[in-house]
């Protein structure tokens, strides 16, 4: 009998494993039938942008934390499908930090080429999942809005590729009632130019604080105070932004901080992460974690322990991030095609018990890259995905972060070279501070002059075509 697998979210995960299938569907395996269920119109998951914040047309929660001008904060090189690479996209090769807009071509551009959006219902979130002990199936409920029906279909397997970076955790400061400003999660951030020429306080100090800090640096904000809980970020910021401990209550405009200093501000964004949220699950089927390297309760990182017919994609946090989904595919694709047996529940908890280990003793950030190199290259080395050199992907990670100390608002005029084909990437045609059309026409085409928000380049894109 035919498996039935279901695969929750069309983001970069839940392609992942589309594309997987495809490939081993593509050299002779059995047929397997697969349903992937989107909630949004199309596929991209976080990289299909929307100007909606809060609910959607559907009264859907808004999956997507993308902002219009984002830029990719980390080296192209670094998350270069190793079946897929940029020159075969874009028929040249391109600045190693792209916009999202180019981003979200290129994830396409592979899953167009393998013909996988024939699996995906679109406009579908699902509601529920229960798992049937005695016939061992389980029943998917859905919400399809096209038809405006509640369906439910059996499934031999379920695959949660729904990602971890759409519920936003959003801690409570005194005042927040009565703050003359605006408060908003970065969730909901959309537009740098919203807050031109104002005074922006920003909790928190991981990579949403340095890069909306950024953009907003970079589209005129008057002031940037980003304010930490344990450790500033430290870099060599502009002039005009400043570090401080963290916030401890707000009257009026004016924040006031744990140093005992205070400053007026007209709006304030929560940098304060994410939560992994699960709705539609129940709890014997639940991940429950916080964000980190090596979540418990998941075999080599994606097997379900407490029901190995249940898989999870991409709930780590992440360094590397678009090959290791492949890399989680090909497991997962493995294991439910029977090429990778599973061992009992007792093997496997202490199996994930040894890379929780391993994790909790990670003690800065060239340990941790290293760390999710060698899970990634564990799980290649078990499937026919084509094998690339880690260690090489390690350093431009490493230079990255220093790139990152010697210059936080340089660090995107960068350039490395591809893992996958050798090629080094060219240097951008504009810096990054002064590249203010962040389309994916403006990127791959030199303009005749410094491009701006109302004099963008139209020139064609050279794109090579997907088969």
């Amino acid at each position: 009998m035919t498996k039935r697998v279901a695969i929750i979210g069309a983001g970069p995960s839940g392609l992942a494993q589309l594309r997987a299938f495809q490939s081993a569907f593509k050299q002779g395996a059995e047929p397997v039938e697969l349903v992937c269920y989107e909630k949004q119109s199309d596929w991209g998951g976080q990289w299909n942008y929307t100007w909606h914040t809060g609910l959607d047309e559907h009264g859907e929660p808004v999956h997507s934390s993308m902002y219009r001008y984002l830029w990719s904060n980390g080296p192209k090189e670094c998350l270069e499908f190793a079946d897929y690479t940029f020159e075969e996209h874009f028929d040249k090769p391109i600045a190693s930090y792209p916009p999202r807009e180019v981003l979200w071509d290129y994830i396409k551009g592979r899953v167009e080429k393998a013909d996988v959006r024939r699996y995906i219902r679109f406009n579908c979130p699902v509601r529920h999942v229960a798992f049937d002990e005695t016939s061992k199936e389980f029943h998917v409920t859905i919400h399809d809005h096209d038809t405006d029906a509640v369906e439910t279909a059996t499934f031999d397997h379920v695959i949660v590729a729904s990602g971890h970076f759409s519920t936003p955790n959003k801690p409570k400061f005194e005042g927040f009632e009565n703050f003359n400003g605006r408060v908003l999660h970065a969730h909901d951030f959309r537009d740098a130019m919203e807050f031109h020429g104002k005074d922006l306080l920003l909790i928190g100090s991981s990579f949403s604080a340095e890069d909306i800090g950024s953009q907003c640096y970079k589209y005129g904000a008057r002031s940037i105070t980003t304010s930490y809980r344990t450790a500033p970020m430290g870099f060599d910021w502009p002039e005009n932004w400043e570090e401080k401990p963290l916030l401890q209550r707000v009257s009026g405009n004016t924040a006031y901080f744990a140093d005992g200093t205070s400053k007026r501000v007209d709006a304030i964004i929560l940098c304060t992460g994410y939560l992994h949220h699960f709705p539609f699950l129940p709890d014997n089927l639940r991940l429950k974690t916080n964000n980190r390297l090596w979540p418990l309760g998941l075999y080599e990182g994606v097997v379900w322990e407490d029901n190995p017919q249940m898989f999870y994609l991409g709930m780590q946090d992440q360094w590397y991030t678009f090959n290791m989904f492949d890399a989680q595919a090909w497991f997962v694709r493995d294991v439910i095609l029977g090429h990778i047996a599973l061992p009992d529940q007792a093997t496997m908890k202490r199996k994930s018990a040894e890379w929780r280990a391993r994790e909790e003793a990670l003690t800065d950030n060239e340990s941790m890259v290293r760390f999710q190199g060698d899970y990634v290259h564990h799980l290649i080395k078990q499937t026919d995905y084509p094998s690339f050199d880690i260690e090489s992907v390690n350093q431009i990670f490493l230079d990255w972060v220093q790139h990152k100390e010697d210059g936080i608002m340089t660090f995107r005029d960068r350039s490395y070279r591809s893992v996958m084909t050798g090629t080094q990437a060219p240097a951008h045609h504009t810096r990054w501070l002064d590249a203010m059309d962040d389309s994916l026409e403006a990127f791959l085409n030199a303009p005749e002059r410094t491009p701006s928000r109302e004099n963008a380049p139209k020139a064609q894109i050279r794109r090579k075509q997907s088969a």
